[in-house]
């Protein structure tokens, strides 16, 4: 029942500071095996102002999905993302993933003011406070998403076509020897991290954008594309 999850996992039911309460957090978290592992972590950085959106990957087991599915109805701040992937390691579909959790939490009605992705290995160091204050110490109204101009051993991931395949029951990314186009817009690519902390504003954008429409689209069979689309979107000017 939804009170035993909430008492005997000690679920944080109230903000813990005025400076908490006033500044919420969007999580985008996808998940696809270690159940135990999906609760410890959503124990962990839960608080009632903040949002989540929980990706869970179409092909991972009913069972493990009608778990989630059974502790999320326990919360109203927490959602299974409305549309779902199969999601390939270093594919299309793991980017596609976070972005069907952005357009969810835009459309939400709690007024966030970051988004932060993790994967269901993930586990934070810092408090929920410590996270915002850092937020707000350096980097305030602007994005944590680092990279530099894509490094020469890492251009085969767009310069070539990758397609995601199934063998023997498994999912995987292999280069179609076909040249790709140049990017849209002539945009220089940047690499970095997958993971990021971004505004709702550069959200927003991202999802409107003609040029993140453009690069979403050129990126579809890149190696990886998580890998560089925001951080390349994050180096636009302005």
């Amino acid at each position: 029942s939804c009170s035993t999850v909430l008492e005997t996992l000690h679920f944080i039911t109230r903000p813990l500071s005025e400076e908490e309460g006033n500044f919420s957090l969007a999580y985008i978290i996808t998940i696809h095996k270690e159940l135990e592992m999906f609760v410890r972590l959503l124990r962990a950085i839960y608080m009632p102002q903040n949002i989540y959106c929980i990706h869970i990957d179409e092909k991972s087991p009913r069972d493990y999905k009608t778990a989630v599915q059974n502790i999320v109805n326990c919360f109203e701040n927490i959602f299974i993302s409305s549309k779902r992937e199969h999601v390939v390691y270093a594919g299309f579909s793991r980017l596609q993933a976070d972005i069907n959790c952005m357009r969810d939490l835009v459309n939400s009605k709690v007024q966030w003011n970051y988004v932060i992705n993790l994967c269901g290995q993930d586990y934070p160091l810092k408090t929920n406070k410590e996270i915002i204050q850092y937020i707000k110490s350096k980097w305030n109204g602007k994005n944590i998403t680092p990279g530099i101009v894509q490094p020469l051993h890492v251009k085969h991931r767009t310069e070539v076509s990758y397609r995601e395949y199934l063998h023997s029951g498994v999912p995987y990314v292999y280069p179609a020897k076909i040249r790709k186009a140049q990017p849209p817009h002539n945009l220089t690519i940047y690499f970095g991290s997958a993971y990021y902390i971004l505004t709702k504003d550069f959200v927003e954008f991202t999802l409107s954008d003609a040029r993140a429409k453009a690069l979403l689209e050129w990126s579809r069979d890149t190696y990886s594309p998580d890998e560089h689309y925001w951080v390349t979107l994050n180096r636009l000017p302005g």
